[in-house]
């Protein structure tokens, strides 16, 4: 069942005199469950092909659609909104809250979206065991290793429950074993929870991983045909 359907989706930024095309007409569907990885050199798009997925930045042209709805013709606010619940997101950098523990990094999404304080912070306790770090939950980002700082992150975008996990090279800062560690775990949320996952990553050993590789090339995309076919 497709989840994610891109047409035709356009980026420039500039204006008249001094513009630039970062996206190129990008046509895509992402069922739900599957998993693909986004592949390509610096500075072809790739990251900025991911913001507009997670709807933190709007196409120049071109359409996005969610089950099927337009999502941007709603309005900042609602986007907002989706976002918060629906879509989850996996930096390089994690981007924790360096004053706050793991659990309160976690729960953050619980309280913006008005959840109880202690139901948000039980929710994250869970999920924080879930990723292997039952024992570091009152721990602050600087008393955690790399590893462990990007499971926290990982718990952050799955508290809600979100359709899609988008991932920006969230291997990127760690050491081969570590970085497979993490991405292992991006699967194995997908296959127990069900979540799409779409992740852009330099990395080919760890594509090769998902159930779809797509090459992005000066603002377009291209399939590896090689890949198995998702199945739902």
């Amino acid at each position: 069942m497709e989840l994610i359907k891109a047409e035709g989706l356009h980026k420039i930024y500039g204006n008249k005199e001094k513009k630039v095309e970062v996206l190129k007409g990008i046509d895509i569907s992402i069922a739900k469950k599957e998993t693909v990885a986004i592949v390509g050199a610096s500075g072809v798009g790739k990251s900025t092909f991911l913001h507009i997925l997670g709807v933190l930045d709007r196409p120049t042209a071109g359409g996005l659609f969610y089950n099927g709805n337009a999502i941007f013709k709603q309005s900042d606010k609602q986007l907002a909104y989706f976002r918060n619940k629906r879509i989850g997101f996996v930096f390089q950098f994690h981007h924790l809250l360096p004053e706050f523990t793991a659990v309160e990094n976690v729960m953050m999404p619980l309280l913006i979206a008005g959840i109880d304080n202690r139901a948000a912070a039980a929710q994250a306790e869970k999920l924080l065991t879930e990723v292997g770090l039952k024992d570091r939950l009152t721990h602050k980002p600087g008393e955690l290793s790399g590893g462990e700082q990007q499971r926290v992150a990982i718990a952050r975008a799955l508290i809600q429950t979100p359709d899609v996990l988008l991932a920006d090279e969230p291997t990127g800062n760690l050491d081969t074993h570590t970085g497979d560690e993490v991405f292992n775990l991006l699967l194995e949320f997908n296959r127990d929870k069900d979540i799409t996952i779409v992740v852009v990553t330099h990395n080919e050993r760890l594509a090769d991983k998902m159930s779809r590789k797509i090459t992005m090339v000066d603002g377009r995309i291209y399939e590896d045909t090689g890949k198995t076919e998702f199945k739902s």
